[in-house]
């Protein structure tokens, strides 16, 4: 049986299709998480209808117009896909709902995409949507009728999704339900029978009611009550309005709803969890942190100065209902406040809470956040690094990277101890920043080694260019909420960004070295190329005169160090020690005569550098799209006080004409481009001619043909630093770099960087004796 990502089962091996079309062996190392993956995601949507010869479908005999068409803004598709008009009155209702049941696909000025999934609508479920809102909602909205097939595959989904849920209440276990058949249906089988806690009070089942709702930490009462205080705009039918009202105030579960629960032993939750999917009724996890009397509650509020946005707010809406936290994961764009969501739920549980970040320069930029925003001192937040190892004691906020928490060499005796009181600790709320990295075989095991009642996963990119990002469905939770970057973009809450591909014709000398030289070396002649050099210094000095700062990429460090110090610039890079960085990065936010700085590959993610409003990017690693928006995302965070008429940002792409690195720029744009973003070519830049730039002679350019040439084949591969422990790699001399595989030509690696050790080892510090013993 096919699933939703092509994968097959054929023997006990799995299958899947690759991006060639040529069938291969999964590489399954989901382990026992396999059998967590929800039976329902196999199944697919049928579509019965023809292509014609340019991939068109017709859909005319099957789907009928409606005679108020015009109204209605959504076409919904038999294969699962729904168009959505934004210029329709509807708009704001169909986004509203759409983000909620389906995946975005392409979102650009006019017409926006959707996909239902059957992971979208185990979302939706999660959130407390029921099927047959679902389908009515639809219905309505919708220009035709819908497809009896879409229906059906409506129901298949959401008909045991979220019926069952797995709660901790008064320090106990239960497993929870509105439906009374679903939980005599659980109790009668064999093995959940032996998972139930039966105490001496007595056996019967539980019932009780749900009469609080939550709210998140920073909303009012009035302010909840105006949210639904809307008036109906008078081009948008009565029966569309109406649904949509009874759909906000349904967000919450309403008061006074019965339930149903029986206890479940602590040690099975495991047990239990598997067996439930089994039976088709997996169980929605939820913290029910106010009833939590173990754990005690930490000393955390928000300052009056944190003022949420309206995204920010549902968002967080999605996350916290009837006064229970659900684990999912949260999509906002760089630069649009994801710390200021993460610092609220963790006001809002107000239990301990763990925060796990890419990098050091991450770990303390969160830390300022948390004090920032909410009430934490220094006394409440603990760093674990490399650089800073914080007593717990007493710490209710640990902040720590994912490397230092799956770390497997031995660690210093003040490292383990922490690691030690961190496993003890029962986590209320797990902050998981860039989020999109946890599938990795190696993070992965951060969910097995901490425990935490409530898991919120945060990103600005849910994608990978390999199949693991649907992993995050039942490693993390459902996806909660996605903001759409040019709605932000045009309400300034982000940056308006010009992006722009340059393309530099190839300096003929450098074209030819080129085309003869082996694969590791042919990145160096298109990134070393003189035409780009003179192109990033032309834009270094238009945009320094305009004092603007700049940000220059660049993953080859070859390239890196040549460029920055031939226009004398500060670069930093993996072995670039924390303190230098730092110091690096303070001088180019306050100071005036510092206003460009190159940076590598560990400058992807979680550098807050909100004075940056120009990126170059000289270099990149292979097609990734997920590269391509996290470092314009560096740029994205909102601009006060510039004086513009239509841009407030500019992201510029350098690509060398008539090489690989044109084919990489096509892929890297793709994600961007279905978020709304358009690229700007550039062949031509006036005034270059007339610029003093280097390398406009042909001695110099000769000059750096040899240099290119001299170069070692290590000397042309990306960075491979790994963000591990930077006190360990200043330590080590026996580290090295070694080529990728191919997956690392479209940006599938499993780790953001990578360290590995040398085979050869040290041998000169060793006693003579055991020198024999060399490989």
């Amino acid at each position: 049986m096919s699933n939703m990502y092509g994968k097959k089962s054929f023997g006990g091996k799995k299958f899947y299709k690759n991006k060639y079309g040529q069938q291969e062996e999964a590489n399954d190392d989901l382990g026992d998480d396999d059998a967590a993956v929800p039976e329902a995601a196999s199944r697919s949507i049928s579509d019965g209808s023809n292509e014609d010869e340019y991939g068109a479908k017709d859909y005319t005999k099957e789907l009928k117009l409606r005679d108020d068409y015009s109204v209605r803004p959504l076409f919904v598709a038999p294969d699962g896909n729904i168009f959505l008009e934004t210029f329709s009155p509807l708009y704001k209702q169909a986004q509203d709902f759409l983000i909620t049941i389906a995946e975005p696909v392409s979102r650009p000025e006019t017409i926006h995409q959707y996909k239902l999934t059957a992971y979208s609508l185990y979302a939706a479920v999660s959130v407390g949507l029921q099927t047959s809102d679902i389908v009515e909602y639809l219905g309505k909205l919708s220009k035709t009728t819908i497809p009896d097939s879409i229906v059906e595959f409506i129901k298949l989904c959401t008909f045991s999704y979220g019926k069952v849920k797995l709660v901790l209440k008064h320090n106990r276990y239960f497993v929870e339900s509105t439906f009374p058949e679903v939980i005599q249906k659980l109790i009668k089988d064999p093995v959940i029978m032996k998972c139930r806690l039966r105490r001496e009070e007595g056996d019967d089942l539980i019932k009780g009611t749900i009469t609080n709702k939550g709210q998140f930490a920073g909303e009012t009462n009035k302010e909840s009550e105006d949210k639904n205080d809307n008036k109906k705009p008078d081009n948008i039918p009565e029966d569309i309005f109406n649904f949509y009202e009874k759909m906000e105030n349904d967000d919450e579960e309403p008061e006074d709803i019965q339930t149903v629960s029986f206890e479940v032993q602590q040690s099975e939750i495991e047990t239990i969890q598997k067996r439930c999917i089994q039976l088709e009724y997996p169980l929605l996890a939820e913290y029910d942190f106010k009833n939590d009397t173990q754990n005690p509650d930490i000393n955390i509020d928000l300052k009056p100065n944190a003022v949420l946005r309206p995204y920010q707010e549902k968002s967080l809406r999605k996350m916290f209902g009837n006064g229970r936290a659900r684990s999912g994961v949260i999509v906002l764009p760089c630069g649009a406040g994801k710390s200021l969501v993460g610092v609220t739920s963790s006001c809002t549980v107000r239990k301990r809470c763990l925060v796990l970040c890419n990098s050091s320069v991450s770990v303390e930029q969160w830390k300022m956040q948390f004090k920032m925003w909410s009430t934490a001192d220094d006394s409440m937040i603990c760093r674990f690094t490399s650089d800073a190892k914080d007593k717990p004691i007493g710490s209710s906020i640990l902040i720590t990277t994912y490397s230092m928490i799956t770390h497997t060499q031995k660690r210093s005796y003040e490292a383990d101890q922490v690691m030690r009181w961190l496993k003890e600790q029962e986590w209320g709320l797990m902050l998981l920043d860039e989020v999109h990295t946890i599938p990795a075989k190696m993070f992965r095991r951060v969910l097995t080694i901490v425990q935490a009642h409530c898991k919120l996963g945060l990103t600005a990119t849910l994608v990978r260019e390999d199949d693991k990002i649907a992993d995050l469905n039942f490693l993390i939770g459902p996806k909660l909420y996605e903001a759409n970057w040019l709605e932000l973009q045009s309400n300034g809450f982000i940056a308006r960004v010009q992006c722009a591909e340059v393309w530099c014709p190839m300096h003929p000398e450098f074209y030819r070295e080129y085309l003869s030289a082996k694969t590791m070396k042919k990145m160096l002649f298109y990134v070393m190329n003189p035409n780009k050099f003179r192109v990033c210094q032309f834009l270094i000095k238009y945009h320094e005169k305009r004092n603007d700062k700049i940000i220059v990429f660049s993953d080859n460090i070859f390239a890196l160090i040549n460029y920055a110090k031939k226009m004398g610039k500060p670069y930093i890079y993996g072995p670039t020690s924390q303190g230098e960085r730092l110091q690096i990065l303070q001088n180019f936010q306050f100071n005036p005569r510092l206003n460009t700085i190159f940076v590598s590959k560990i400058a992807d993610t979680s550098f807050d550098l909100p004075e940056a409003n120009v990126l170059i990017q000289i270099s990149s690693h292979g097609g990734s799209r997920r590269q391509e928006a996290q470092r314009l995302g560096r740029i994205l965070r909102a601009k006060k006080g510039m004086v513009t008429e239509e841009y407030n940002a500019y992201f510029y792409s350098l690509v060398s004409q008539d090489t690989l690195e044109m084919q990489y720029s096509r892929k890297r744009q793709r994600f961007l481009v279905n978020q709304g973003y358009s690229y700007k070519v550039i062949t031509t830049i006036k005034g270059m001619e007339e610029a003093d730039l280097f390398y406009g002679n042909k001695d110099e350019q000769m000059n750096l043909l040899q240099q290119v040439l001299q170069a070692n084949d290590t000397d042309g591969e990306e960075e491979k630093v790994f963000e591990l422990d930077s006190s360990e790699i200043r330590n080590r001399p026996n580290v090295s770099k070694r080529s990728g595989n191919m997956g690392s030509l479209s940006g599938a690696d499993d780790h953001v960087y990578m360290e590995y050790r040398s085979k050869k080892g040290n041998y000169d510090s060793k006693h003579p004796l055991f020198k024999k013993f060399r490989r």
